[in-house]
């Protein structure tokens, strides 16, 4: 938090000084963590927040926030909106860079639209009387109907089970991280898990996709009717399974390869001899990817990182198609892109579920979970509270059980 502003006196640094402003800062935005703790051992949206902390850590007058809460559910996006209207009582000017539409119209004095580049509009809150549709057609140039494309369900059978899953703290082997959790994705359906920050849901889809979290792992998958010992990614990904991670950028894509090598690299496998990969056959099943994931690119020689993030996450989408998965978890699979992507994401997780395979989509926005599964989970401290099928969801049931131990 105090890289390049220590706190330091005499030119030495003052760790308890540190560590009292330290804790100051994590409590203003909201955040309950020991200063001490390893910040690879929080989740993405705790670092968001410790992020924003550092920014106030420092006497600024003008605040650039970056998606400040793409990382963030509900509860927390609130009270970082709060923060912000505190800041502006204090003169600071904060430029807020957001997809989310309703948190831009509830802080915003006024938007500026950019789309390909290029500034569309500048629009003043109250004098042109905003609302969220008025943004999006300045965002994607036409009216979006729909938020969320209609899809009607061909559940079939079980694909997988998961039963009294336990996951320990990898530095903490008594602090349960996932405590005694069941879930079960079948053919065809599109299954949600949701939760506060903090209640283990990244930490819980890891830890299933070859150990990549946690210590003193217990409890049972089951993969059509199977039971399977995951020990590794690889294995996870030749038992059928692929994990979208919710931070693409740092853990989905290497950002200095072609979109040719992004959308294969998961599935080397499948076009290699003897070890050596066919080029001609990685241009083929790439080109392929790009056309049916509509990738916006001039050819699949570009640079993945020059691609915007909606295209980016279509790549990170067709490297795991590419492996043919019977199941795939998605974490965030939306995050940080616009709406007019985000539609092209929803119909592609439609069209997966139309093929027969399961999906598990992890989000904290609920009105995506609501909007596109079947049936959604809510987990608590590492705790699921509730299964819930969609015609008897809302906003308001699932924030119930999400902040509860146990279900009703």
């Amino acid at each position: 938090m105090f890289l390049g502003n220590e706190q330091a006196r005499g030119g030495v640094i003052d760790w308890n000084a540190a560590n009292g402003r330290a804790k100051t800062l994590l409590e203003h935005v909201g955040l309950d963590e020991d200063p001490d703790v390893q910040i690879k051992n929080i989740g993405i949206g705790k670092q968001q927040l410790v992020e924003i902390a550092k920014a106030l850590g420092k006497d600024v007058k003008l605040l650039i926030l970056d998606e400040p809460t793409a990382a963030l559910n509900d509860k927390d996006s609130k009270h970082l909106l709060g923060l912000l209207k505190e800041l502006q009582g204090r003169g600071i000017t904060c430029i807020m860079i957001s997809h989310k539409l309703n948190e831009i119209e509830a802080i915003s004095d006024s938007i500026t639209i950019i789309r390909d580049g290029l500034t569309i509009e500048t629009l003043d809150i109250e004098a042109d009387g905003v609302n969220e549709d008025r943004i999006i057609r300045g965002m994607v140039g036409r009216d979006l109907q729909h938020r969320y494309p209609e899809h009607t369900p061909k559940i079939g059978d079980m694909l997988m089970e998961i039963t009294n899953w336990t996951v320990a703290h990898p530095d903490d082997a008594e602090r349960l991280v996932v405590n005694n959790a069941s879930l079960s994705v079948r053919q065809g359906e599109i299954v949600g898990l949701a939760g506060l920050m903090g209640a283990g849901r990244t930490e819980f889809a890891r830890s299933v996709f070859g150990q990549t979290y946690g210590q003193k792992l217990d409890g049972r998958i089951a993969l059509k009717g199977k039971e399977v010992h995951i020990r590794t990614v690889q294995q996870a990904i030749d038992l059928g399974l692929a994990y979208v991670t919710e931070d693409r950028k740092s853990l989905g894509l290497n950002l200095l390869d072609t979109i040719r090598e992004s959308i294969t690299s998961a599935g080397l496998k499948k076009i290699q001899q003897w070890g050596v990969v066919d080029d001609n056959e990685e241009i083929v099943a790439a080109e392929r990817y790009r056309k049916a994931m509509r990738i916006k690119t001039p050819n699949i020689e570009e640079g993945v990182n020059k691609l915007s993030g909606g295209n980016q996450q279509k790549v990170v989408l067709g490297n795991w198609l590419f492996t043919d998965p019977d199941v795939l978890i998605l974490d965030e699979p939306t995050r940080g892109i616009d709406v007019g992507a985000k539609y092209e994401i929803y119909e592609l997780i439609n069209q997966m579920a139309d093929a027969g395979k399961g999906v598990l989509v992890i989000s904290s926005e609920l009105p995506e979970l609501l909007g596109i599964c079947d049936r959604i989970y809510t987990l608590s401290a590492g705790v699921i509270t509730a299964d819930v099928p969609r015609a008897d969801a809302d906003q308001e049931i699932l924030m119930r059980y999400m902040t509860q131990r146990k279900a009703d």
